[in-house]
């Protein structure tokens, strides 16, 4: 009986954003758009605003802690031979296009470059930490990857869809206009 006397209250919640499930989806993507861009902007701004990561051997140390155990066989000599060698340049790259990426994310700006830019980094990150190692089942390299292919399936989402459609800098600009 409690459950059909909260019936209609709950219809009403969940008819707030509209009926048709396009304006929905609309929203709830910008709900995730807006959660992944905080995410990054987390991730982000301790590396850019102080200096542990970029020039006090925080990135290095994350490399070779991959390259210890979790780099995936093919990576091993980018990230010994290419990215090392250039690791203060790589760990600024890192800082400021996270940030940039969780800035674009939350205010709705240039959405499908910094989702690319986030795609990219998430394939880069999973191929050089999330090695499962030589024979595992097949769906344990799934397991492995957790980290950073739910979030480059948000990316491939914003990619697909229009993620900027709701709550943000362009579609705020219109309704004043």
């Amino acid at each position: 009986m409690l459950l059909a006397q909260n019936l209609p209250h709950r219809l009403e919640i969940s008819m707030t954003l509209g009926p048709d499930a396009g304006t929905r989806n609309t929203y709830a993507l910008a709900v995730l758009r807006i959660a992944v861009g905080i995410f990054f902007l987390i991730f982000g701004q301790y590396k850019v605003f102080g200096t542990e990561f970029t020039l006090h051997g925080g990135f290095q140390f994350w490399i070779n802690k991959f390259l210890e155990g979790g780099v995936y066989p093919f990576m091993v000599p980018v990230l010994r031979g290419f990215v090392l060698p250039h690791a203060t340049a790589f760990a600024f790259l890192t800082a400021y296009g996270e940030l940039a990426i969780g800035l674009g994310l939350v205010i709705g700006v240039l959405v499908r470059p910094a989702s690319v830019a986030g795609l990219l980094l998430m394939i880069a990150l999973l191929f050089s930490s999330d090695y499962p190692g030589a024979h595992p089942a097949f769906w344990q390299y799934f397991g492995a990857s957790l980290s950073h292919s739910v979030f480059a399936v948000c990316f491939v989402a914003f990619l697909v869809g229009r993620a900027d459609a709701a709550w943000s800098v362009k579609t705020a600009g219109k309704k004043s206009a």
